[in-house]
């Protein structure tokens, strides 16, 4: 079918020309940028909601505008598939970009993966904005810009992640986002794993009345789940109360306020309790739903701490038949205290447990990936300039050891090559040391400050990306899909 911008002999992307309101719109190549193009008759009310330069052409206007937060934002407004939407009970997969730049890549591995997976292009934590010096709404707008130029239209969710903050809740709401992940991490107690009786009894004793062990209605209950039966007597119900009982009021105290602050808008809530040390016991499980049931919270998925390892950006560090016998309870309970999804947070990589995954949630899972994508820029980078990638390596070296402090890695210095016995390039990204000194050290490397002031890396790898914009989205491509492909054998809508 000829458009009106073929007509024109504007550079227009194919995928992305759509029809609105009596305009025709579309992503151009204007002067060696990125531009969106919109073909009306001249005076069209659509033409108002946009902003750039306009010029008569053939009796109409065509404005020429900036990818910039308002052209999202109107482009949001005016398409329903460009709106993010609630997934419910249906597999999902979170697909995290830190660099603004992989949305292409994802949405070509989304789409080649089936369609049945409900995808969530914007998504970010408050902890990795701050460390690439994003905003929830620069999340949000390149997402939306990625989407529109591939013309994925299935639809979308944006997923606000990590949140600790109300504050970190009114800032995601106000760029759109409709999936809330609450981290209660801080508020959980550790000590619980290894405290006494009476220890647990006394830090129980000063948790509000409401956080009671007898206010649960658990003590000295059997709760039957598909055919475990699980016991709640004073010890491990204390245990429970003690670790998660400041966690679970947190959580309580930023759904109602996300309920408040959301104004009647759609929205999820994803609890997480990964980032800690101990693994979430079944008992612990059921606590946790139990009391979020009582408190009113309503959930559309948990991500408990599972036994094993889930380190950055490399496969699942365990036994994967414990894992699978782990995670078959932990879905057991879902179902029954839900059903909500099982999430699956650090989740990137884990290539040996996502058909158990899909096995034992029966579809009722969701795969949340984030600095995988940052590794496959660097592997681009590796492939077409390497010494590029190599100053970025001898970079994350020095910074690892500060930087790891905030995740649960194992990489060692000593173990990965020395830059200077590197004779392949790509071929570092499968190392695992090097793997996880790349990908925690991602903040640094893109904040890092020039000696003559400026960004030091951040602007070369941005250009060198969109230079090679194909090769990247290719790179993407083939790594989501090996992701994708195991949860697509199963779908829960």
């Amino acid at each position: 079918m000829t458009t009106a911008f073929q007509a024109l002999e504007l550079k227009t992307d194919p995928r992305s020309v759509v029809s609105i309101s009596e305009a025709e719109c579309g992503l151009c190549e204007a002067e060696g940028k990125k531009r969106l193009a919109l073909y009306a008759e001249t005076g069209s009310p659509a033409l108002g909601e946009f902003e750039g330069a306009a010029s008569e052409v053939h009796g109409k206007t065509l404005l020429l505008g900036p990818l910039s937060p308002r052209n999202a934002g109107a482009l949001r407004a005016q398409i329903p598939w460009l709106q993010p939407r609630r997934w419910g009970m249906r597999t999902s997969a979170g697909l995290g970009d830190r660099l603004g730049l992989a949305t292409p890549g994802h949405v070509r591995a989304m789409r080649a993966a089936g369609g049945s997976i409900g995808p969530i292009f914007a998504q970010q934590s408050m902890r990795e904005m701050v460390r690439t010096g994003r905003t929830p709404q620069q999340v949000m707008d390149d997402a939306t810009w990625g989407i529109f130029q591939e013309g994925w239209r299935e639809g979308v969710g944006a997923d606000a992640d990590h949140l600790k903050s109300p504050a970190d809740i009114d800032a995601c709401i106000a760029a759109g986002f409709t999936f809330f992940t609450v981290d209660p991490g801080e508020f959980v107690d550790g000590s619980a794993e290894t405290a006494d009786l009476s220890t647990l009894r006394e830090q129980a004793g000063k948790l509000p009345p409401d956080a009671q062990p007898r206010a649960t209605g658990l003590l000295g209950r059997s709760i039957d789940v598909e055919g475990r039966t699980l016991h709640f007597d004073e010890p491990a119900l204390l245990k429970a109360v003690v670790k998660y009982g400041r966690a679970v009021a947190h959580v309580a105290a930023m759904s109602r306020h996300l309920a408040r602050a959301a104004a009647g808008r759609l929205c999820e809530l994803e609890v997480s309790v990964d980032e800690t040390e101990q693994p979430t016991s079944a008992v612990e499980h059921v606590y946790i739903a139990n009391e979020l049931r009582r408190l009113g919270v309503e959930w559309v998925s948990l991500a408990p701490r599972f036994i094993g390892r889930f380190e950055k950006g490399v496969d699942y560090i365990g036994d994967v038949a414990a894992f699978e016998a782990d995670l078959a309870v932990h879905a057991a309970i879902a179902r029954q205290f839900g059903p909500y999804k099982l999430s699956l947070h650090s989740g990137s990589d884990k290539f040996s447990i996502y058909p158990a995954a899909m096995r034992q949630t029966r579809g009722l899972v969701h795969l949340k990936t984030a600095g995988t994508s940052y590794l496959e820029a660097l592997r681009t980078v590796a492939a077409i300039q390497p010494d590029f990638f190599l100053e970025i390596y001898v970079f994350a070296r020095e910074r690892y050891e500060t930087d790891r402090v905030s995740y649960h890695v194992s990489a060692q210095l000593e173990r990965a090559p020395l830059p200077a016995a590197v004779t392949d390039p790509p071929g570092l990204l499968n190392q695992f040391d090097a793997r996880e000194i790349l990908h925690v050290t991602f903040g640094s490397v893109l904040t890092a400050q020039a000696p003559g002031g400026g960004l030091k890396y951040y602007g070369r790898l941005r250009e060198l990306l969109q230079s090679h914009a194909d090769r990247y989205a290719g790179n993407l491509e083939a790594h989501f899909l090996r992701h994708l492909k195991p949860f697509t054998s199963i779908g829960v809508r």
